[in-house]
């Protein structure tokens, strides 16, 4: 028997074993005298035929669900990687900052020792220029009478207090310039080893996102034979018991998405519970994020100043990556938060799952538990939705508010 006679016997069979009974007793017949009615291996057949299929279902759905979540995980992984590169890059910018800070205040140091010492120089060049390095003697000398000699003694002990000062000064202001010089070295030392850190964090986040994108490529091709033969079978399964029960059976197989639940968010550096906020400046952020949907997503790419170019291997690429697009949002509201996710999460005051409000920051990670493994950050806009730069190749759009893996939320306007 071929297959499209195979299926025509179970669906027949499957049917009849369902309406049989029925039809004979309304015709006054029992099942004895009823030739055209099936017998108990064929209804057994037919349930088994469908089961199988209902089973087969199972199993590609749960593949399925098993590609997406690899590729979904090479993504996490990568975008952690990221994220790591954007803190250290973060640190640079402050240590560059700091650096340049401690370089003025040596050269200034340098500057004022320089004047305490032609100060000195000075000093040292009048004494020879009168003969003596005591010219006091002479001045008291050559006084015309005991007031004036007094006088003139009075006069040479506040200067000779006046030039111990100044080489007091010439002996602090060496050991400033000294220490000031030491910290503008070590702060020169850490810029470099901190440049060094984020060149070697941007390479392993650019190695896993490269490999994230070539796994993607390669489940494309098994996703879409799975999601043919899925379809295949889903619509044998409609022939032979009928649209109402194929989508019974298909539910029951199918994974379930996870439901919204009561999360207490994470604790993680700022662990204040945030207060009501302000409503107008998260509709602020609420709408900058809006305004720029159709966006690319650029992967490092756009931060406080508006979309802006992608790390390879998004270069060339102008848009927002997730935490690029929730900062630029913040920005136009006059909140200043931070470049990375991870950092965003850290900074700001929580929020349970059960007090979201327009506005709020929404945060995924591959452990909900350990804030150090959030890769993804939107903004909520209430109505189980959400606005977000999703990842490369898409673009930023409102999306459904997802549960799976849900780390916490922040409320920067509180």
């Amino acid at each position: 028997m071929d297959s499209g006679a195979r299926r025509t016997f179970v669906r027949a069979g499957l049917r009849l074993a369902g309406t049989s009974l029925a039809v004979l007793a309304a015709v006054g017949l029992t099942p004895a005298v009823a030739v055209a009615a099936p017998t108990n291996a064929q209804v057994a057949a037919a349930r088994a035929a469908a089961d199988a299929v209902t089973a087969r279902i199972g199993e590609l759905s749960a593949q399925l669900t098993a590609a997406e979540a690899t590729v979904d995980a090479a993504h996490a992984a990568a975008t952690i990687a990221l994220d790591e590169y954007q803190a250290t890059q973060a640190a640079v910018q402050v240590a560059q900052q700091e650096s340049a800070a401690a370089q003025a205040a040596a050269a200034q140091a340098t500057a004022d020792l320089g004047v305490a010492r032609s100060a000195v120089v000075a000093f040292a060049r009048r004494s020879y220029m009168q003969g003596s390095t005591y010219p006091e003697a002479a001045a008291l000398i050559t006084a015309t009478g005991p007031g004036e000699l007094i006088e003139r003694a009075a006069l040479l002990e506040a200067a000779g207090t006046h030039r111990s000062d100044v080489l007091d000064t010439v002996t602090v202001l060496q050991q400033q310039a000294a220490s000031a010089d030491e910290v503008a070295r070590t702060a020169l030392v850490q810029v470099t080893v901190l440049q060094e850190a984020a060149a070697a964090a941007l390479a392993t986040a650019t190695t896993a996102e490269v490999s994230a994108r070539a796994q993607a490529a390669e489940l494309a091709t098994q996703q879409a034979s799975l999601e043919t033969e899925l379809a295949s079978a889903q619509a044998e399964l409609q022939e032979l018991v009928g649209a109402q029960a194929a989508a019974a059976r298909t539910a029951q197989v199918a994974p379930t998405p996870p439901a919204p639940v009561d999360v207490a968010p994470a604790p993680a550096g700022n662990t204040a519970r945030a207060g009501a906020g302000n409503s107008s400046a998260a509709q602020v952020a609420i709408d900058a994020a809006k305004s720029y949907l159709g966006t690319p997503y650029a992967w490092g790419g756009g931060g406080s100043n508006g979309p802006g170019p992608g790390q390879a291997p998004d270069l060339g690429v102008i848009g927002f990556d997730c935490s690029g697009l929730t900062q630029y949002a913040y920005e136009q509201a006059g909140i200043s938060i931070q470049r990375n996710s991870r950092a965003q999460y850290a900074s700001l005051p929580k929020v349970s799952s059960d007090d979201l409000q327009p506005g709020d920051l929404v945060f995924w990670a591959t452990n909900p538990a350990n804030p150090g493994t959030i890769h993804h950050v939107a903004i909520y806009l209430g109505n189980g939705q959400i606005v977000e730069a999703p990842e490369s190749g898409d673009v930023v759009k409102v999306s459904p508010m997802r549960w799976g893996h849900y780390a916490g939320a922040v409320r920067p306007s509180a």
